[in-house]
């Protein structure tokens, strides 16, 4: 692994980590995304959510668990689409900067996956 590899596997493990404890630290924008469809209370998929962050992490942040790390960031980015597109859907009445930050992120989505599968060392270096 290059050194190149190793910083932007550190800098994907940082955005996870910083994702993760900002969802215990503030927990209430992450509620209001989760989708109301899915059974139980919104911050206890914001908290499951903001452990596996913080777990698929530390997994990047090792050598020795990076490519399975790499394999768990990409599936999680793809699973938390949907709280995006609720986000998206919430706010389209929004101020045009929100309705600008909730629609940015829905396109975000497919660079971050191949982020993850950078890392695992399934796809070419972007």
């Amino acid at each position: 692994m290059t050194r190149r590899d190793s910083v932007q596997a550190l800098a994907l493990a940082g955005v996870l980590a910083t994702s993760g404890v900002l969802h215990f630290a503030k927990p209430r924008p992450f509620d209001r995304i989760v989708p109301r469809s899915l059974p139980g209370s919104r911050r206890t998929y914001t908290y499951v959510s903001g452990a596996a962050e913080l777990a698929i992490a530390a997994a990047i942040a090792v050598p020795r668990t990076r490519a399975l790390g790499g394999l768990a960031a990409a599936g999680l980015f793809a699973a938390v689409f949907p709280a995006n597109v609720k986000m998206a859907v919430d706010w389209r009445h929004a101020s045009p900067a929100k309705r600008a930050i909730a629609y940015g992120r829905l396109p975000l989505q497919v660079p971050l996956v191949l982020w993850g599968l950078q890392v695992a060392g399934k796809v070419k270096k972007m």
